[in-house]
């Protein structure tokens, strides 16, 4: 998997006030973690994404499809500091998928798409949480010991002859039942088993909107509102919903933008500015 990850990139943008410091991927679908004064709004290509944790940190993403340069500024009452950031462009494959039924591909029945609906609409709170806290300052491990990976990021899905949308995880073969672990600390803020496509899924907020997924579950051992750990169990690998063969869909995803949660791993927080 290593080599498709990239370096780490940090760098130090020196403005007053407020002071910056950033670190991450600068690539589409990567991320920064950015070190400013806390509590100082943080603003996206001009729009408002929140503000610092109480410790002064921050994290941002960009989309699988995000343009080639992103203008991320931090503002206090004394000021702002703007920083201008290249973003580098990812590298997707085509991925072609079989042998699915037909309903997991372009469902039809009246009733089924009446229960997709309301799993959408149960998912979506689970995707708006936003807790107040950095859980993601120490970056992320993998979250099962996967025999290979079966799906990369971002590729285009071609499901039983149809093309689709990119997949926006990484599948991580695994036999059923292999445990899955928190990644990194976090809230639970969305535990089903049994979901359409999904299966077994939990969410999990690292904070400031940033919240990662595991899909396909065969078993579920967390409730959302619960606060998990590093290492923390979070069920079992399953095969369940949209799915041809046991793994482990790793998802992420920062206010509606798409991650590549493989990115995460490794990431270290920049120090706090002075």
């Amino acid at each position: 998997m290593g080599a498709g990850l990239g370096g780490l990139v940090s760098t130090r943008a020196h403005a007053r006030p407020p002071g910056l410091s950033l670190s991450g991927r600068f690539r589409q679908s990567g991320f920064l973690i950015g070190a400013t004064q806390p509590r100082a709004a943080i603003l996206l290509d001009g729009e408002a994404v929140g503000r610092a944790s109480a410790s002064g940190l921050f994290v941002a993403g960009f989309d699988r499809d995000a343009a080639p340069t992103a203008q991320l500024t931090v503002e206090n009452a004394d000021g702002g500091a703007t920083h201008t950031l290249a973003i580098t462009p990812g590298v997707y494959d085509v991925q072609a998928i079989d042998g699915l039924a037909q309903d997991q591909v372009t469902p039809s029945d009246p009733g089924l798409l009446d229960r997709i609906r309301a799993e959408a609409a149960r998912k979506a709170v689970g995707f708006a949480s936003d807790i107040d806290a950095d859980y993601f300052r120490d970056g992320f491990v993998m979250p099962v010991h996967a025999t290979r990976v079966s799906g990369q990021f971002g590729g285009q899905r071609i499901l039983n002859g149809v093309a689709g949308r990119p997949h926006y995880g990484l599948d991580l073969a695994a036999p059923i039942g292999t445990p899955i672990t928190a990644p990194g600390a976090g809230q639970v803020c969305f535990a089903e088993t049994g979901l359409h496509f999904e299966g077994g899924l939990v969410m999990i907020d690292h904070g400031q909107g940033l919240v990662s997924l595991y899909l396909h579950m065969s078993q579920v051992d967390v409730a959302a509102g619960q606060m998990v750990t590093r290492g923390a169990r979070l069920g079992a690998v399953g095969m369940e919903g949209r799915a041809t063969g046991p793994h482990l869909c790793w998802r992420m995803k920062w206010r509606g933008r798409n991650l590549d949660p493989s990115l995460m791993i490794g990431a270290v927080a920049p120090q706090p500015t002075a």
